[in-house]
């Protein structure tokens, strides 16, 4: 090898160094006089070499049995090596992954960030991450993540996001730990609240955190900032609720303790409305709030609390009433203005009419309001002359302008009766009242209430008359009106009684009619038979119905069949009158009479009968005909056994007297 050859390979060497010093300057920027030594001392160990050491090392002459005896470094002393190792463990860190370090910006350009971690190689950050750093500049230290050594293609990645993020959690872990306040933004609402950046990291703040009063509208907050505490961390969900309200209610406690020390029951106020509900208003107070309630927000009558106020509105309210313990405070507001009944006209006095405006119907009446404050009652009862009390909706809406007439009035109470039928003649009054109700007089009403022992009947409006259970009917037994008639119904009665004074009216309906009693007393004659229906069967005997609608009864050892059994409901059979009483409207009978030979009345049947066809026709069997149709009745019947006593000898009619008295007596005796 010449010379000329040994230079050059000692440059080359050289160069080589130079370049390994330079590598290493720059992935240490903290030492660059290091490096630089370094870069000497290598310089200084190359040239020192003998030309002969540099022949051994040139290619294809290594001598590879040498190095085996020797080993790799062995050329280097004890003191070069240790300054050595002393040199380069400084200029080398050890990095972990995962992790947030502290770069220096030592390039800038259009795609990415060149930033030194004293790491052997520089790493790459994109610099879209950097958009909120638009000042950022080369030299400028920047906080890291350091997600991979060396990947496949051996750079070095950083993440400037993810370092962000990490070190958000650990300000919000902070924050939270030591309960300290932190600035955020709001970034947009949401549902139930507000989203607010900190630290890079989206909070919820819900809408019952932001402020001790209920907010309405959110967007106000949006792009602005906002001091707010960490209330909650969810690391699972990566969750975090911040609150703004517990700032304020801190500052509002110490104005809390100072009004509620200085509160006393008539001192008035200034107040902000901070809730509406049906049943009032709660007010803020400055930091307490207290509830002014519907009935004293106004005089008048209000539906809502929004028919006079509004939210957010500032109002002047006067304390009410003071619970300590409970910390409640009721408020009014309609104290403050003096009272409408101070105000109320001092000629409305009882029997003057007065107008007004109805406020509220209830079941028991209605409310007429005069002026805003002063309401008087209509109760039920006073609005119409009828007894049948009403539902008062049937004579008035909220709404409706009404005349009314004082009743009773209490200035010092404040309370106030009306009516309106007083408006109208009471009917009682009327001066012609006692002519048209005259006893006997004929009418027709509807039935408006049935009870046991008889029904109510209106006239008219105001007249109501009672006809009693027994003067339903002059034939058929009745228990109960309903067996007879229905409410609502109409039904036409005549005047039994009239007392005006008491007001108090008998009626009856049967009267219309002529008692039949007077010719059943013929057509039923005692001994004779007759067709009857069992319509009931009781313990003593059984009720029949006889011809014309009359019912009957017999005794069961009378009503007895031929084979012993006893009729049932519904059978038709003969039986014979043994009595026959017209005062107490009672007639007794007998099945067995009519086939024992001993009983039977000699008593010629077919006069009666006869007499009793030709009318039959025309008398009803619900109303027993009508008054001609009896007269007509009686008068065949009193006729008839005169013909046939002409027809008798005095002997005949001697007999069938004392048959029939004997079979009467008889039968008499056995009822005994």
């Amino acid at each position: 090898m010449t010379e000329s050859e040994e230079n050059k390979e000692i440059k080359q060497e050289e160069t080589n160094e130079n370049s390994a010093g330079s590598e290493t300057t720059n992935s240490s920027p903290e030492q660059p006089a290091e490096a630089a030594s370094a870069a000497e001392e290598l310089r200084k160990t190359s040239s020192s070499k003998s030309k002969k050491e540099l022949q051994k090392e040139a290619p294809g002459e290594f001598d590879w049995d040498a190095l085996d005896q020797k080993g790799f470094g062995e050329g280097y002393s004890d003191k070069e090596r240790e300054d050595l190792e002393k040199l380069y463990s400084g200029t080398f860190n050890q990095i972990p992954e995962k992790e947030v370090v502290t770069g220096t910006v030592v390039d800038i350009n259009d795609r990415d960030v060149v930033v030194n971690i004293g790491f052997k190689s520089d790493g790459l950050v994109s610099a879209s991450e950097f958009r909120d750093t638009p000042d950022l500049k080369v030299g400028d230290k920047v906080e890291v993540y350091i997600e991979e050594q060396e990947d496949a293609t051996g750079q070095l990645n950083l993440s400037r996001r993810k370092a962000k993020i990490v070190g958000a959690w650990d300000k919000i872990q902070k924050a939270f730990d030591e309960d300290s306040v932190i600035e955020g933004f709001v970034k947009r609402r949401t549902k139930g609240g507000l989203i607010v950046d900190i630290y890079g990291i989206e909070a919820f703040l819900p809408g019952s955190q932001i402020d001790v009063k209920p907010i309405r509208d959110f967007d106000v907050f949006v792009d602005k900032k906002m001091e707010v505490k960490v209330v909650k961390i969810n690391y699972s969900n990566d969750n975090v609720v911040v609150s703004h309200k517990v700032l304020i209610e801190k500052d509002l406690e110490a104005q809390k303790a100072e009004i509620l020390n200085n509160l006393e029951k008539g001192q008035v106020l200034e107040g902000v409305i901070k809730n509406m509900t049906n049943f009032g208003v709660f007010i803020d107070l400055g930091g307490v709030d207290g509830l002014l309630h519907i009935t004293d927000i106004s005089w008048g009558r209000i539906n809502h609390p929004q028919e006079v106020l509004n939210l957010d509105d500032t109002i002047k309210i006067v304390v009410l009433d003071f619970d300590e313990d409970k910390k409640r405070i009721s408020l009014g507001m309609k104290q403050l203005t003096p009272h409408p009944w101070d105000s109320l006209d001092k000629s409305v006095e009882i029997g003057s009419k007065v107008k007004g405006k109805i406020v509220n119907v209830a079941d028991y009446g209605a409310f007429l309001e005069l002026m805003p404050g002063v309401e008087g009652l209509i109760h039920v009862s006073e609005m119409s002359w009828s007894q049948h009390l009403r539902n008062p909706q049937d004579f008035m809406k909220v709404g409706d302008a009404m005349e009314a007439v004082v009743i009773t009035i209490d200035r010092d109470e404040r309370k106030m009766s009306l009516g309106i039928k007083q408006l109208t003649e009471d009917p009682w009054t009327k001066q012609d009242l006692l002519t048209k109700y005259a006893v006997g007089t004929t009418h027709k009403g509807i039935v408006r209430n049935l009870t046991n022992f008889g029904l109510f009947i209106e006239l008219e409006e105001g007249i109501d008359g009672l006809v009693h259970v027994s003067d339903l009917s002059w034939t058929k037994k009745i228990k109960h009106p309903s067996e007879f008639v229905k409410v609502g119904e109409e039904l036409e009665v005549k005047v039994l009684e009239l007392d005006v004074e008491n007001r108090r009216l008998a009626l009856g309906h049967k009267q219309l009619e002529e008692n039949p009693w007077e010719a059943f007393e013929d057509v039923f004659a005692t001994g004779s038979v007759h067709k009857c229906t069992v319509i009931e069967k009781v313990d003593k005997g059984v009720v029949l119905e006889l011809p014309y609608g009359i019912e009957g009864f017999s005794a069961n050892k009378n009503a007895a069949k031929e084979d012993g059994s006893r009729p049932e409901v519904g059978e038709t059979l003969e039986f014979k009158v043994l009595d026959f009483s017209k005062d107490e409207k009672r007639i007794l009978l007998s099945h067995v009479a009519t086939y024992k030979e001993e009983v039977k009345a000699p008593v010629k049947k077919k006069p009666v009968k006869k007499a009793a066809a030709k009318v039959s026709k025309e008398v009803e069997k619900s109303t027993l005909g009508d008054i001609e149709a009896l007269s007509e009745l009686k008068t065949k019947m009193s006729e008839t056994p005169k013909e046939g006593k002409s027809k008798k000898s005095k002997k005949a009619e001697t007999d069938e007297e004392s048959n029939n008295e004997q079979v009467v007596s008889e039968e008499s005796k056995k009822e005994e």
